[in-house]
C-alpha cells in the first residue's frame, strides 16, 4: 500500500512539472516563435503526460479494487466475530448454569450423607438430590449442544467451499 502511495506522489509531482513546463511553453510562444526542437520536446512532454495519466488511472483503479476487497474482508470478519461472540456468550451461560447446579448437587449430597450417617432416611433429601442431579445432567447436555453448534458453525463454511 505504501508503494502505491509513493507512486501516486511521484506521478503527481511529474504531472505538476509537466504542467509547469507547458505553461512556460505557452507563455514563450506568444513572445517569440517556437523552434522545431521545442515542438519535438512539446510532443514528447505531451506523450509523457499521457503516459503518466494512464499510469495514474491504472493505479487509481488498483487502489479502488484493493479498498473494495479490504471492505469486503472487514465486513466478513465483523460478521464472524459477532457470530463467535454470540456462541461464546451462550457457552458461558451454560457453563455458569452447570457450575451453579454442581454446587447445589454437592450440597444436596452432603445433606443426604449426613442424614444417612445419622441413620435417618429423609425422602425429601433424596428427592432434592435426584432433582439437582437431573438438572445438572440437563445443563451438561445443553453445554454439549452449545459446543456442537459452535463446531458445526465452523464446519459449515468449509463444507460449502468443498461443495
Amino acid at each position: 500500500m505504501s508503494d502505491i502511495t509513493e507512486l501516486e506522489r511521484r506521478i503527481s509531482a511529474a504531472l505538476g512539472r509537466i504542467g509547469a513546463g507547458l505553461d512556460l511553453l505557452d507563455q514563450g510562444a506568444g513572445a517569440a516563435p517556437v523552434a522545431s526542437t521545442d515542438d519535438n520536446e512539446l510532443a514528447s512532454m505531451r506523450e509523457a503526460l499521457d503516459a503518466e495519466r494512464t499510469a495514474n488511472a491504472q493505479l487509481t483503479e488498483r487502489v479502488r479494487a484493493i479498498r473494495e476487497k479490504q471492505e469486503t474482508m472487514v465486513e466478513a470478519l465483523e460478521k464472524k466475530v459477532g457470530r463467535l461472540t454470540e456462541q461464546l456468550n451462550a457457552t458461558g451461560l451454560e457453563l455458569q448454569r452447570q457450575k451453579e447446579l454442581n454446587t447445589e448437587l454437592t450440597e444436596a449430597n452432603r445433606a443426604l450423607s449426613e442424614a444417612a450417617q445419622e441413620g435417618v432416611a429423609e425422602p425429601h433429601l433424596i428427592n432434592r438430590t435426584m432433582m439437582t442431579e437431573l438438572e445438572a445432567l440437563r445443563a451438561a447436555r445443553a453445554a454439549q449442544v452449545a459446543e456442537m453448534e459452535e463446531i458445526l458453525s465452523e464446519l459449515k463454511p468449509l463444507i460449502g467451499e468443498v461443495a
